[in-house]
């Protein structure tokens, strides 16, 4: 299998579609093609979309040789995001993590190489918003794995992190927090680190590409404004607006909901965006 539809150099801020995981039986028969043996999904599927979020070291961290596998099958410029083991985040005090998180940073995370995208800190519902608890946590966030710069985000769950000293704390450490799109979680733009990132739960199953185009157009836009350093002030906020600053990366990654229509409307949104640049 060649690089065929690995992405193109961009000098520039980048902007990344994705999906959750790549194996999923329903994909085999609307996203792989027909006899592709499973060990090559990651392969095809890194070079169909520009980066995955991987769901599995929620449940546990991987061994370094895994890490260092999947890295390896997959193209230039493609990025893997990475959910943080739920012993962590889901324990009793989030000051208490220090440990847990330099254990699995550095676990074998360094195995990625340039592969290496945000590493994402889910919060669960049932963790209320806790300032200082939470200033412990960010603080014993390594910023710098080999010699590269780390970027974290948090998924917060729980109503009380809408709040506008929650976005101030977070600004301060210069951590995102995720946008998301859905009908049951908190969704928060407010800015506050120097990259986007956004997990969209909405695809429809009687839509092929899980969106609408007319929604999927809207995403376009709202991804290039991120990237262009703006803030969306169509999106739910609980702080105000921030200034234009500078370019960001963005990620974008279609998740649960639908998830058969996912890899169909993570190409869909990442075709327009390219056309658009």
């Amino acid at each position: 299998m060649n690089d065929l539809f690995a992405p193109a150099p961009f000098a520039g801020p980048h902007i990344r579609v994705g999906i959750g995981g790549w194996t999923y039986a329903p994909w085999r028969d609307n996203f792989y093609p027909a006899g592709l043996v499973q060990r090559r999904e990651l392969e095809y599927a890194s070079r169909q979309l520009r980066a995955i979020e991987i769901n599995g070291t929620f449940y546990g961290a991987q061994k370094p040789a895994t890490y260092a596998k999947w890295a390896a099958e997959t193209p230039a410029g493609f990025v893997f995001s990475l959910k943080a083991p739920r012993y962590i985040t889901e324990g009793r005090r989030l000051a208490e993590t220090g440990k847990g998180i330099a254990g699995f940073v550095h676990g074998g995370l360094a195995e990625f190489g340039d592969r290496l995208g945000p590493i994402l800190w889910q919060l669960p519902p049932s963790r209320p918003f806790d300032a200082g608890d939470l200033a412990a946590f960010l603080d014993a966030l390594p910023r710098e794995l080999a010699g590269q710069p780390l970027r974290h985000v948090l998924e917060v769950r729980h109503p009380g992190f809408q709040c506008e000293s929650y976005v101030a704390l977070v600004r301060a450490h210069g951590v995102p927090t995720v946008f998301t799109d859905s009908p049951v979680h908190p969704s928060l733009a407010d800015l506050s680190g120097d990259f986007s990132y956004a997990r969209l739960m909405r695809s429809a199953d009687e839509i092929p590409t899980g969106y609408t185009p007319e929604a999927l157009d809207r995403w376009a836009g709202q991804a290039r404004d991120w990237a262009a350093g703006k803030d969306i002030g169509a999106l739910p906020h609980v702080a105000p607006l921030q200034p234009d600053g500078p370019a960001r990366d963005v990620f974008v990654f279609f998740i649960a909901s639908a998830k058969h229509r996912n890899p169909a409307a993570a190409m869909a949104l990442q075709s327009r965006i390219d056309r658009l640049r």
